[in-house]
């Protein structure tokens, strides 16, 4: 079917045409997809200022933090400060389906909330990136020893495929935590996991130092923002930000989880929710 049509009182137009160059999907297919995780991605999404990454036809993806004029009003909003640009910025909250379903007819197709719900941090992250060229199986290696850190430490972390070429380690944090601590705990954490081995990980900010290695990304701290566990990606596929058991970890690739794979791979479930 290629015809527009309506759910939750949402119009979802032109949904026949291709996503995105390479995406081997159309809206229709992000539509649906999102409208079936939309029980497990929004609770990753509720009440924490959101981001989004769009697609147009003929146009590069761009982000959107400002919740568009003609956005209708019953999308809860929260104006917060911006550094970065210097201006207060109108979030949106993505609370429910319907919204989720507005923004999915927007061709949002990347979902990144903050790492904060209200004032506080939920958790702490690290964002592991391999060097140009290198196979996931060096991402999964780096991962297992920011898994041994952490339980050096007697704590514990789910992890997720970022989506991309890495992996995403998520640790909960008692509500309250100072956004400066949980920064220098984050730093912390990587320094540690990369003494375990400094042959394969690198918490070098500066590309050219890292020398081959993977980077353990510690900068994912307070008010900044990390795609969502079950949000599409821009790439080739339009593959999906998905959790893994760290037991399985080394035996998956990125590339199994996209829009057309992962409803059938939760086979009902909620993997995240569990592991977190």
């Amino acid at each position: 079917m290629t015809g527009d049509e309506t759910r939750e009182g949402v119009p979802l137009t032109n949904l026949g045409g291709p996503l995105f160059d390479g995406a081997n999907a159309t809206k229709r297919d992000l539509v649906d997809y999102l409208d079936q995780i939309s029980d497990r991605l929004l609770p990753a999404l509720r009440d924490r200022p959101l981001s989004v990454l769009r697609v147009r036809p003929g146009q590069a993806p761009f982000m959107q933090k400002n919740v568009p004029k003609y956005a209708p009003d019953w999308i809860r909003t929260v104006s917060l400060w911006a550094a970065a640009s210097q201006r207060q910025v109108s979030y949106a909250l993505c609370d429910d389906r319907r919204t989720l379903l507005w923004f999915a007819n927007q061709r949002a197709v990347e979902y990144h909330p903050a790492l904060v719900r209200g004032e506080h941090a939920t958790h702490m992250v690290l964002d592991l990136d391999p060097p140009e060229g290198e196979p996931f199986r060096a991402v999964v290696a780096a991962a297992l020893l920011v898994r041994q850190a952490l339980a050096d430490a007697r704590l514990s972390g789910a992890v997720k495929t970022s989506g991309a070429k890495g992996v995403h380690i998520f640790v909960p944090v008692v509500p309250g935590i100072a956004m400066e601590d949980l920064a220098a705990a984050t730093r912390a954490l990587a320094v540690r996991a990369e003494r375990l081995d400094p042959a394969l990980a690198t918490t070098a900010f500066i590309r050219e130092d890292r020398q081959g290695k993977v980077f353990l990304d510690s900068t994912r701290a307070g008010g900044a923002t990390i795609v969502a566990a079950y949000s599409p990606r821009i790439r080739p596929g339009t593959p999906v930000s998905f959790p893994v058991a760290w037991d399985d970890l080394d035996r998956v690739s990125p590339a199994d989880f996209t829009v057309h794979t992962a409803v059938g791979l939760l086979a009902g479930t909620d993997p995240w929710s569990t592991l977190m």
